[in-house]
């Protein structure tokens, strides 16, 4: 299967949306998804599983997760204790402000965990826990309560919890991950992140990770949620993603640098995932 992606009203003039203490079973998990908003969750109870981009994380109460745009992500609940959390969806572009004298982004959090491939913020890192969970009540009696200029309250929230992110976030170190996964499933995801022009089918894949192609397959499948295909595939389209809106590389030299086997090939997996061809991608992002 594909990974889900997730769509929200591009129409909208309010481009956001909540989730408010949301306890989920394993069945009810969304499947492998992403989607071109960013997404930020917090954890009050319960345990389980995150897979964010390349990374398995053990996720407990109190963990703060950040997920930008155009993420692979999906949450794998513990049958026993499921989690309850909170998920706020905006679009980058409910954030994007003047710069006031200053080079401040709201979303400095988020490039900064892509940057490092770090997603979580853990008990550990020194953040003002209480207050961002607040912050989130506020937005859901907002939200429920539509008072007029409720939409102006939830975005002043949203701003201030973004706005505590940034300021934590440079000082914050720690560990990148912690998980049950194999060191060569880490090392394999990170490699297919580095290359993804490069020749990325499962007998290859195995032959680096140094393990059977059943047994890569088997393992793949279990802790990602997808196959090698669908998984590299989507890689590529989220690279091309990227090269279509930050360059001024041709579509047909964006397929090649991607490791699509031709252009056609390029056109359709593309249409298929995003639901648009790339010159159309590439107009509606410019």
């Amino acid at each position: 299967m594909n990974p889900y992606r997730k769509r929200f009203d591009a129409m909208t003039p309010f481009p956001f949306e909540c989730v408010y203490r949301d306890t989920k079973s394993a069945q009810n998990e969304l499947p492998d998804h992403f989607h071109d908003w960013y997404e930020l969750v917090y954890i009050y109870s319960g345990k389980g599983t995150f897979f964010v981009d390349q990374t398995f994380y053990d996720a407990v109460a109190g963990d703060i997760f950040l997920i930008p745009g155009n993420t692979i992500h999906r949450s794998f609940p513990d049958p026993d204790e499921p989690k309850t959390s909170t998920a706020l969806f905006f679009n980058a572009s409910l954030v994007h402000t003047a710069p006031l004298g200053d080079s401040f982004s709201y979303l400095r959090c988020f490039e900064q965990a892509k940057r490092q491939k770090r997603y979580r913020l853990s008990e550990e890192a020194d953040i003002d826990r209480q207050t961002i969970v607040s912050l989130m009540e506020n937005i859901h009696k907002e939200e429920t309560g539509k008072l007029p200029g409720y939409r102006q309250a939830v975005h002043l929230n949203l701003q201030h919890i973004l706005l505590l992110l940034g300021r934590t976030l440079p000082s914050i170190q720690g560990p990148a991950a912690s998980s049950s996964a194999p060191g060569w499933m880490t090392a394999i995801l990170t490699y297919i992140d580095s290359h993804p022009g490069s020749p990325l089918g499962l007998a290859q894949l195995a032959k680096r990770a140094a393990v059977t192609p059943a047994h890569f397959s088997r393992v793949f499948k279990k802790l990602t949620g997808m196959n090698v295909t669908e998984y590299v595939t989507t890689k590529r389209i989220i690279r091309a993603k990227e090269l279509l809106t930050e360059s001024d590389v041709n579509v047909a030299e964006i397929a090649e640098q991607c490791g699509f086997e031709s252009l056609p090939h390029f056109h359709r997996m593309f249409k298929k995932l995003t639901g648009m061809t790339p010159s159309h991608y590439k107009r509606s992002e410019n």
